[in-house]
């Protein structure tokens, strides 16, 4: 025996315009767009964007290197080769005084066959700020002598002491980050170019493409890395200026990175083309290009972004250990791997260990770039 149950239904006629109360909150993220909802979930994780403004001032340093560095690049004094970091003061006899140093006397000890700074108390030096100092060309375009910190008059500022011709070791720290930090972002669009063409084309068409690139990419991934950039870097002529040296430097860290990044575009263009939004746009006459570009691409931007910030590190630490070598870059091009090839010689690290000080920002940097691929990735992933 069935028993019949009761329903219940509103008489009241159906408004198609009528919606579901929301809160003012709520239709603001309906009504967002994909950027600003990526946005607002990257703001969300603290270490990223921390991580965020450490790049952000980084790259300000590599905008006005010239200004911000207290010496030029090339200046030299020969008074204080190896001079130890000169400490800043504030505060003098009790009283809180504008930023000084000591000037600094010396002495050589025959025993260690070195020089010995001893500062003197004596004779402070007030820092200048917002002054002239020495001349440089501000990126090449023009001539100017404005620095936002100088040596104090007939003082020193060597914050992190000199090297062995006596020249600052953070003005040249600052003036390598223009070079370092920019080998990485130019090496980068090189390389996501190439792997995103060649594993774009071999995702989408599959057959002969497919096998051929995959079969390339076995060849290159067979090369043990550290070996294959030596040979590579050997092969630049020893005549070349160094503005070419710098750009075939770039492109031979973009030509063995793209691999990875064209079988990963590849392999999720495999799964995507046969989705039913990507069959829609075909039917419609989409062509392949507009279909790969526009459609398949952006719906795994996440893991595109996220190769992208970790692959600028990878960047960075191969050019830094190539020119900590003696193969990449080679003065007059002052990079951070440029400066660690001077503290090669263990003696030296033992009597001058501020010259390891360049490997600091290179920490700094990869570590930022870690923290903040992390971040961009959990906020392109619709998942979370």
């Amino acid at each position: 025996m069935s028993t019949r149950l009761d329903h219940w239904v509103n008489p009241a006629p159906f408004d198609p315009e009528e919606r579901e109360a929301t809160t003012p909150a709520q239709e603001r993220y309906y009504q967002a767009s994909q950027w600003q909802i990526m946005w607002w979930k990257f703001r969300h994780h603290r270490l990223a964007v921390i991580s965020a403004a450490v790049l952000a001032f980084f790259y300000l340093v590599v905008v006005f290197a010239e200004v911000l560095a207290p010496y030029n690049l090339h200046s030299r004094h020969t008074d204080y080769i190896y001079a130890p970091p000169q400490d800043i003061h504030i505060f003098r006899d009790g009283r809180l005084v504008a930023p000084y140093t000591l000037a600094l006397d010396y002495h050589l000890d025959m025993e260690n066959l070195r020089r010995v700074y001893t500062p003197m108390e004596d004779e402070p030096r007030p820092v200048r700020f917002f002054c002239l100092g020495d001349s440089y060309r501000f990126w090449g375009l023009f001539e100017s002598r404005f620095h936002l910190v100088c040596a104090p008059e007939n003082g020193t500022l060597f914050v992190l002491g000199t090297d062995r011709l006596g020249r600052d070791l953070l003005s040249r720290i600052i003036y390598g980050a223009r070079i370092s930090l920019t080998i990485g972002l130019i090496s980068i669009v090189v390389s996501f170019t190439i792997g995103i063409v060649i594993g774009g084309l071999a995702g989408y068409y599959g057959g002969w493409i497919d096998a051929a690139t995959q079969r390339t990419i076995e060849v290159v991934r067979s090369f043990p890395e550290i070996p294959l950039f030596m040979a590579l870097s050997a092969l630049l002529p020893v005549d070349w200026s160094p503005i070419a040296i710098f750009f075939g430097i770039t492109i031979i860290l973009a030509l063995l990175d793209w691999p990875g990044l064209a079988r990963a575009v590849r392999s999720k263009l495999l799964a995507l083309r046969e989705e039913d939004f990507a069959s829609a746009a075909r039917l419609m006459g989409a062509s392949p290009r507009r279909i790969i570009a526009k459609h398949l691409l952006p719906s795994f931007a996440s893991h595109l972004i996220a190769s992208a910030t970790l692959s600028i590190p990878t960047m960075i630490l191969g050019e830094t250990a190539l020119s900590f070598l003696g193969l990449g870059l080679r003065p007059p091009i002052t990079s951070w791997g440029v400066l660690l090839n001077e503290a090669q010689n263990i003696s030296v690290v033992v009597l001058y260990p501020w010259l390891m000080l360049p490997v600091v920002p290179v920490i700094l940097v990869v570590l930022a770039f870690s923290f903040l691929g992390d971040g961009l990735r959990d906020a392109a992933d619709p998942y979370k």
